[in-house]
């Protein structure tokens, strides 16, 4: 059986944003704190006996979380032209920490984004079409 590892890390940022066409409170420009979690897996170990490095992956985490932090999303590419949602912004994540991280040998497997202490996403890609 072939053995697979998951690795996760964590990062945060803090952001306002609105969501158009949204019927509630969430229309008006509102901020949160948002945690996220990267998650890489690998069936493979390097010479040192990991799959990545967590501070490569802190890294990567960190420098895209940089880019939102005390900033109004809806300013920003691609929020500017999408609705700045938790599901939007997770999935722009994953391709922005994917293309730091993934590998020959380990990939992003999955990015869950927290808006609040009791509400998340978690977007990944699958091959079902």
């Amino acid at each position: 059986m072939a053995a697979q590892y998951t690795l996760k890390v964590h990062a945060e940022f803090a952001a306002a944003h609105q969501l158009h066409g949204y019927p509630g409170n969430c229309a008006r420009m509102h901020g949160h704190n948002w945690k996220v979690e990267v998650e890489v897996t690998g069936s493979r170990l390097n010479d040192v006996g990991m799959v990545v490095d967590f501070k490569a992956m802190k890294r990567a985490a960190r420098e895209v979380a940089e880019h939102l932090d005390h900033a109004y999303l809806n300013d920003i590419p691609p929020f500017d032209r999408i609705n700045p949602t938790a599901e939007n912004i997770a999935a722009w994540f994953y391709q922005e920490v994917a293309q730091r991280l993934n590998g020959e040998h380990q990939q992003v497997s999955a990015v869950t984004l927290w808006e609040t202490d009791r509400a998340c996403v978690t977007y990944r890609e699958t091959n079902d079409r």
